[in-house]
């Protein structure tokens, strides 16, 4: 008999054990994490802005913003460290996997949090800034840096960690180890992976940016990634400017196709969504709108090459156009945010000789005569079969017909077509004697 307690009391006990467990697990603290491992740009900053509105609308404990990314746009990453100030939710950034870096933009929102870390095996700094437009004067370029070393030394010294250095490493490009940031103060922490620095910085008191004292109690937190919207993985996708501009191109060019070919449907259909979704991707990002002006003049030239009589003049100045167009398009000097040369030039030789030769076929058919139907009668030449004047008889195209003219027309005479009124030709006499009169 007590082996039969024995039996039954342990399954239960199990149940008991995993029903006091699961609410546990349910009551622990929520951490939401980002991922910024690429180029920061627009798309990025919407990105974290949601993942912050998220980890605020469901009660979070901590926003983590992992970085390994090269850099990005100034601009973009000054928004990014606005969202992390502003933040309801305390922010820690941290430089992971091992291997990884933080390196120039990333830099800037690794000492933005309010718990900065990295780990082992991975690098930072060397945030000297890159503004839209690539190439500055002097006195502009000063003006950019001195502005973003003080925005650095501002927020560092806030964070109670190193200005000084913070701004060597954006004047002067200065990059740190994992263990060189944290022996100068330029971070809090070193771990691992993710879970040890939570165990780590757990309990601790972490002074926010308005100066409120708040002790973090993540140790058993669950790590939930931040999923991203469906626009963010399309636009994720297609923040590469040279697809975007590949996009925009084959979408013209289905669109030209239905233009020249009306009724064909699907490359209309087909080229608008493209056109829309490359147009999408490109204006997240900073557009010189001296590159667009070039791209239209390369189009026109395009046209009028199909039109005119230029000896390929149009032509060639029409492709140097587009190709100096797709290069200037987007205003970064970050080369992953540009259209390459070879992307450039790869597409629009063969977007010109597809444009160039089905505007000759549409102007070739719009100046091709009518050969068939009433607009193929005009002008049509035939012999009258008698007297023609308010009524008589005429033989035009094989056929014997019922015609009319408002001057008489002899027996055996020339007649030219005027119009077809049902099945009456209005004639008159053709002029010249050598006009070709069928049998």
């Amino acid at each position: 008999m007590k082996r039969s307690h024995a039996g039954w009391l342990a399954p239960l006990l199990l149940i008991v054990a995993a029903a006091g467990i699961l609410p546990a697990r349910a009551d622990s603290p929520l951490v939401i994490r980002v991922d910024i491992d690429r180029i920061v740009h627009p798309l990025t900053v919407e990105i974290v802005a949601n993942a912050l509105k998220q980890a605020e609308d469901e009660g979070a404990a901590a926003v983590v913003i992992r970085l390994n990314t090269p850099g990005g746009l100034l601009s973009a990453t000054q928004q990014i460290i606005q969202k992390i100030i502003a933040s309801k939710v305390p922010v820690i950034t941290y430089v992971a996997p091992s291997g990884g870096r933080a390196a120039s933009a990333g830099f800037m929102i690794l000492v933005a949090g309010d718990i900065a870390a990295m780990a082992p095996g991975t690098n930072t700094g060397a945030a000297h800034p890159v503004l839209l437009g690539g190439e500055m004067d002097e006195i502009m370029k000063q003006k950019v840096e001195n502005d973003a070393a003080a925005a650095v030394r501002s927020v560092t010294a806030k964070r109670g960690r190193n200005p000084e250095l913070a701004e060597k490493a954006v004047l002067e490009s200065k990059a740190f180890t994992e263990k060189e940031a944290l022996e100068a103060g330029l971070i809090d922490w070193i771990a691992s992976d993710l879970p040890e620095l939570l165990r780590l910085v757990s309990g601790k008191p972490v002074t926010r940016f308005d100066g409120q004292v708040q002790t973090l109690l993540v140790a058993d937190a669950r790590i939930v990634p931040y999923q991203l919207t469906y626009r963010e993985s399309v636009l994720s996708a297609l923040i590469d400017p040279n697809l975007a501009f590949v996009l925009l191109v084959l979408g013209l060019v289905g669109i030209y196709v239905e233009f020249t070919n009306p009724g064909l449907i699907v490359p209309g259909v087909a080229g608008s969504i493209l056109v829309i979704v490359g147009a999408m991707a490109l204006t997240l990002l900073p557009i010189n709108w001296a590159g667009a002006a070039l791209i239209l003049i390369g189009l026109t030239c395009f046209v009028l090459e199909a039109t005119m009589t230029s000896g390929g003049i149009l032509g060639a100045g029409g492709a140097v156009a587009m190709v100096l167009g797709a290069v200037m398009l987007v205003d970064t000097g970050i080369p992953e945010l540009t259209i390459s040369w070879i992307t450039a030039i790869a597409v629009t030789l063969p977007f010109a000789a597809i444009t160039m030769f089905l505007m000759q076929l549409a102007v070739r058919s719009f100046r091709h005569k009518v050969s068939t139907g009433r607009e193929g009668m005009r002008d049509e030449i035939g012999i009258a079969k008698t007297d023609v004047h308010h009524e008589g008889r005429v033989f035009v195209h094989g056929e014997l017909w019922n015609a009319k003219s408002e001057q008489p027309i002899a027996l055996g005479a020339a007649v030219r077509v005027l119009e077809v009124e049902g099945l009456t030709l209005s004639v008159d006499e053709a002029d010249g004697a050598g006009a070709a009169v069928p049998e």
